[in-house]
This record gives structure tokens, sequence and C-alpha cells, in this order.
């Protein structure tokens, strides 16, 4: 009996601390929400990350296990820090919001990432949030305070499951009280903020006001994938409280008195730093996409995300974009040689035709092991170096399928070496 390659997949699901085999609601159909940008600054190479990661994911499950994936990215284009840059500009809010989209989107389309299925921005669904507010206060999960609505956190018996927190160690690491802005319980959370002068507003039930970060993901997420999400990913650093906020909503407005999860599987990427250290604009270490791509190819800064596990802190440093920029070359220079490369063994004796179903197996395996894209990379490389002493344009084939497979060795390999892949400002073009 064949093996069925879809349940070869597993994914370590950051709610169970533990590797599960991949199994979608719906079968043949993966639905994915990745937590996008707040568009009020230019991208920096954060932004890039999960992006990349996920762009991989997405090939992945499409190309070699034939599911359809469903990808959305989400534009938050209306939160406290794109109005306080509003009022600085002196430009309106969704002026400035449409401006850095379009920034964040070259960035990383430079970086060979495809447009995801959906790109909802929240104020394009605030209906949908106002009637998730509802439910939630209609289930008693939520309550009015002079046009704010609060999340109320004891009503949430699994609150704290996602990042391990308990509601008390929130109280606890929270500088509010009690009372604070009328809210009974210093851990709970708004959904629905009043409208204050001079900021965006929309008529609600509970009067003018703008909605909450965290139900902005929840109300887009569930309006495009349904109650019950496959995949949600994003950065370690929403793991709390953004994506614990979004389960106890999500669950409290669509599960409320029977059994369901919001999230099947919850996948976070590492944190990035500087030359060792946290990246800040405090610290000046801080280094837009722009600016990394002027001094390096967009695709070296795929193969420098990628030779990392997902999981795993990425350092930033130069030096390790330049070590990025000679191993893609590596590649590079094993492929396209032409003719006059040679057209592979020829069988005699002692000459070994290279084993490609064992490379192939070997990179199936890591990928289907949490996407384990370094020891795929590791199995590219070692079929370069075979290539180079063999080759074979069955291996070469197979190598440019499989790097294809993470986004990479996708274009001419006599313009790349022509290139050197320095920088060039992608973004520009």
């Amino acid at each position: 009996m064949e093996r069925d390659i879809r349940m070869a997949v597993t994914i370590y699901n950051a709610l169970t601390r533990r590797k599960e085999p991949l199994e979608p609601v719906e079968p043949g159909r993966i639905g994915i929400y990745l937590c996008g940008p707040t568009v009020y600054k230019k991208s920096h190479i954060g932004h890039g990350v999960g992006p990349v990661i996920f762009d991989a994911i997405r090939r992945w499950l499409e190309q070699m296990h034939g599911y359809q994936v469903t990808l959305v990215l989400n534009v938050t284009d209306v939160e406290d820090k794109l109005i306080d840059e509003a009022k600085a500009q002196g430009r309106p809010m969704l002026e400035i919001a449409e401006e850095i989209t379009t920034d964040y989107l070259k960035s990383v389309q430079a970086m060979n990432v495809r447009m995801p299925t959906y790109m909802p921005k929240a104020t394009e669904h605030i209906a949908e949030i106002i009637g998730v507010v509802g439910r939630l206060i209609d289930r008693g999960y939520a309550y009015q305070v002079d046009g704010d609505v609060y999340f109320d956190v004891t009503r949430c018996e699994g609150y704290g499951k996602l990042s391990g927190r308990s509601k008390e160690e929130q109280e606890a690491g929270t500088r509010e009280v009690a009372g604070a802005e009328g809210k009974r319980h210093a851990w709970d959370f708004a959904l629905w903020k009043s409208a204050k002068p001079d900021e965006p507003s929309w008529d609600s039930p509970w009067g003018k006001g703008r909605p909450g970060w965290h139900i902005e993901c929840s109300a887009m997420a569930t309006t495009l994938l349904g109650e019950t999400l496959d995949i949600h990913g994003g950065g370690a650093d929403l793991q709390f409280p953004h994506h614990e906020n979004e389960i106890a909503q999500s669950e409290g407005a669509n599960f409320h008195r029977r059994e369901g999860r919001f999230v099947n599987y919850w996948i976070h990427n590492g944190f990035v730093r500087i030359d060792d250290q946290k990246m800040s604009k405090s610290l000046g270490n801080f280094f837009t996409v722009r600016e990394v791509l002027r001094k390096f190819d967009p695709e070296v800064l795929r193969l420098f995300i990628l030779r990392a596990h997902y999981r795993s802190p990425l350092n930033y440093s130069d030096a390790h974009l330049e070590d990025a920029r000679a191993a893609l070359l590596r590649l590079y220079n094993a492929i396209g040689k032409g003719p006059e490369a040679g057209t592979g063994s020829d069988g005699g004796p002692g000459d070994e035709r290279p084993d490609i179903a064992a490379f192939t197996e070997r990179f199936r395996e890591a990928m289907d092991d949490d996407f384990n894209t370094p020891v795929a990379i590791a199995v590219l490389f070692e079929m370069a170096a075979e290539l180079n002493r063999s080759h074979d344009p069955a291996l070469e084939a197979e190598l440019r399928r499989l790097a294809g497979l993470l986004g990479l060795l996708t274009r001419d390999p006599e313009e790349v070496r022509r290139s050197g892949l320095r920088g060039t400002d992608a973004t520009t073009e």
C-alpha cells in the first residue's frame, strides 16, 4: 500500500509544545494566517523573516504534498503607533499606511516571496470586528465602559495555554491596576476604543471608536479561513499577549458552550538579533530591508533566513550575510555550465552514477520534519558538490527542482555569476 505523503508532515505545535502530524481541518486544503506588519514605519529586516519562512512552507505543502494552501497575511492599518505617526507627520493615517504597505510588499517580493492569497486590512473589516465584539458582549466575555469595550480575562478558563503564563503572572507584570480606564481587572484588554479628538473612528453600537489590536486579527482570520485555522504563524514576540488574546476572544466568540480550537497548529519564528544583540533603535542596530538590500542581493537574504531553523533566533550581521552570499554563489557555480562541462558519467568501471533518489529522500525527510530548512539546504550543497564531480544533467535538474521548492536557484546562473550577488536595492526596481 502506498504511503500517503501528506500524513508525513510533522509540525512543532507551540500550543502543545510537541511535534504533531499535520491533519488539516478539510482534507487536501490548508489555511494559514500569518500576522503581518503594523504599517507605520518602513520594513525592518525582522518584517522579512516571517514572509520568507511561510513562503517556503507554502511552496512545500503545495508543490511536494499537493495541498491547496490559502495564505492570509494581514495589514494592521489602524493602531496606536500608526495614529501617533500620522499626528507627528501631519498626514492622514491611511495615506501613511498605504505608503508603508507598498514599501513592505516591494521588500518581501524582492526576496522571491509570492503574494498571499488574501491580504486584508483592518480598516476594511470593521463590520466583522464589530460583529465579533458584539458576540463577546452577548456571551458574557466582554463589558462596556463609557464607549470602551474590554475582554474580561477572568471569564476565560484556559487563558495562558499558549504562552504558559497565568493571569496572575500577567497581572504581576503589568503597570496598570484594576479600575484604570474603567477596567475591572488589570489584565483585561481593549476590544473597542472610544473615539478621541482628531483620531479616526467608526460608528458602532457603543458609540464612535476604533478596534483594539488583538480583535482585528481574530475577525480577519475567521472571516477568511473559518472558525478553526489549520496554522497560525508569527514572530515569537507575538506569542504573548497578542496570540494569547486572539485565542481567548476567538474561542469565546465562536465556541461558546462547545468544544473547539481557534488554531490547530501555532508556528512561531525566532527573534531577530543584530550581532548577538537585540535589534533596537536605541542601540543603533535597526536596519530596514531596503538598507540591507543595498549591500546584498535579495536571494542572499532569503538563503540567510532559511539556513537557520525557523524556531531558532536569527543573528544578523554583515559577516553572516557575506557568508550566505559566498554559499549561494557556490550553488549557482555548480549549475548551468552547459555541454562543455560534460554529459554525466558514462557507466564505466569504477564510475558510479550519483544516487539522486537518496538526495531527494533526505531533502524530503528534512522538510517533512517541522520544515527543517537548514538540513534540507545542507543536502543541496552535497548535491552541488556531487554535480561538480559528475556533471550529471539529471542531478542538476533535481538540484534546481528541490532548491526551487525553497524559492532558491530560480534565476539564470550566468547572470548571477556576473552580478556576484551584490546589492542592487531591488526594492526600487
